[in-house]
C-alpha cells in the first residue's frame, strides 16, 4: 500500500505545470468564443428584427408607365420628333400630345411611392437619429428615397424636353397660356391638362385622388349591389320558408285528415264487422236453446 501511495505522489509530481497553464488557456478560450458567438447571434436577431418590422416596406420598385413613357418617347423620336421642340402656331403636334399624356400618366403612377416616401421620411429619420432600426434598414430607405428622387427630377427633365421652360412656369399668364395650350394635349385620353411643372405633380395628385374616389365609388356601389343581391335573396328565402312552411301545414291537415278518415272507417267496419259476429252468436245460441228444449219435452 506504500508503494502504491508513493508511487502516484511521483506521478503527481512528474506533471508539467505548463500542461495546467495551456489547459487554463484553452478554457478560457472556449469561454471566450462562446461569449463571442452568443453575443453575435443577438444582434444577428435584433437586426432582424428591425429589419422584418417592416417588412418589405422600401422595397419599391418604378412603376410601368415609366416604360411605357419612354417607349412612347423612342417611337416619337423614331417618327421626327425632337427633345426641346417648340409647338408651332399654339397647335400642340401629335407628337407633343402623346408625350404629355404619357408623362401625365408616368406622373400618376409615381404618386403612390412618392407619397409613400414622404410619409415615412420623418420617422426614418427620427429613428435612425435615435439608433432605433438598423443599418440594413436605413440603407433600404435611402435606396428608395434616392430612386424616388431621382424620379422626379427625371420627371421634370422630361417636361422641359416636351416643352421649355416648363419647369420654369409657376402661376399667372404663362401658366393660363400653357394650361390653354395643354388642354388639347391631355383631352384624347381625358387626362388632366399638362402646365406647370409646379403644378403637375399637383395635378396628377388631383386626378390620381380623383381616380381613388372613383374606385371608392365604384366599389361602395358594388357592395351595395351585393348587398341588396344578398338581401333581395334573403327575403326570397323567407318567402319560400314561409310558402314551404304553409304548404307543410295544409298537407299536414290533409293527411291528418286523410287518417281519422281512414280510421273512422275502419273503425266502423271493425264495428259492423262485430255487430255481424254478435248476430251471428246470438243466432247459433237461439239455434241450440231451441233444440234442447224441444228434445226434453218430448222425452
Amino acid at each position: 500500500m506504500d508503494e502504491g501511495a508513493a508511487d502516484a505522489e511521483e506521478i503527481v509530481k512528474g506533471v508539467d505545470p505548463a500542461l495546467y497553464l495551456a489547459l487554463t488557456v484553452v478554457a478560457l478560450l472556449a469561454i471566450f468564443v462562446y461569449i463571442q458567438l452568443r453575443k453575435k447571434r443577438k444582434n444577428a436577431d435584433v437586426d432582424d428584427f428591425f429589419s422584418n418590422l417592416d417588412g418589405d416596406k422600401f422595397n419599391l420598385k418604378l412603376p410601368a408607365a415609366v416604360d411605357e413613357y419612354y417607349e412612347v418617347k423612342s417611337k416619337c423620336e423614331d417618327e421626327g420628333w425632337e427633345p426641346g421642340q417648340a409647338i408651332e402656331g399654339g397647335q400642340p403636334s401629335p407628337h407633343h400630345r402623346m408625350l404629355a399624356q404619357a408623362l401625365m400618366k408616368r406622373c400618376m403612377a409615381d404618386i403612390p411611392i412618392v407619397s409613400h416616401i414622404q410619409r415615412e421620411s420623418a420617422g426614418m429619420n427620427k429613428l435612425y437619429s435615435q439608433s432605433m432600426c438598423s443599418v440594413k434598414q436605413w440603407k433600404s430607405y435611402q435606396a428608395a428615397e434616392a430612386m424616388v428622387s431621382a424620379e422626379v427630377e427625371e420627371v421634370r427633365a422630361e417636361a422641359d424636353e416636351i416643352e421649355p421652360g416648363w419647369s420654369q412656369v409657376s402661376s399667372g399668364t404663362n401658366r393660363r397660356m400653357r394650361t390653354e395650350t395643354s388642354l388639347s394635349f391631355c383631352a384624347p385620353s381625358n387626362l388632366p391638362p399638362l402646365c406647370a411643372l409646379k403644378a403637375i405633380w399637383r395635378q396628377a395628385m388631383q386626378y390620381h385622388n380623383m381616380l381613388k374616389q372613383k374606385e371608392a365609388q365604384a366599389k361602395a356601389q358594388q357592395e351595395a349591389q351585393q348587398r341588396a343581391v344578398a338581401e333581395k335573396k334573403r327575403v326570397d328565402d323567407e318567402k319560400k320558408a314561409a310558402e314551404q312552411a304553409r304548404y307543410n301545414a295544409i298537407k299536414k291537415k290533409v293527411d291528418e285528415e286523410k287518417a281519422r278518415i281512414a280510421n273512422a272507417e275502419k273503425a266502423a267496419q271493425e264495428l259492423m264487422k262485430q255487430e255481424e259476429r254478435e248476430k251471428e252468436s246470438k243466432k247459433a245460441f237461439s239455434s241450440n236453446s231451441g233444440g234442447g228444449m224441444k228434445k226434453g219435452f218430448l222425452g
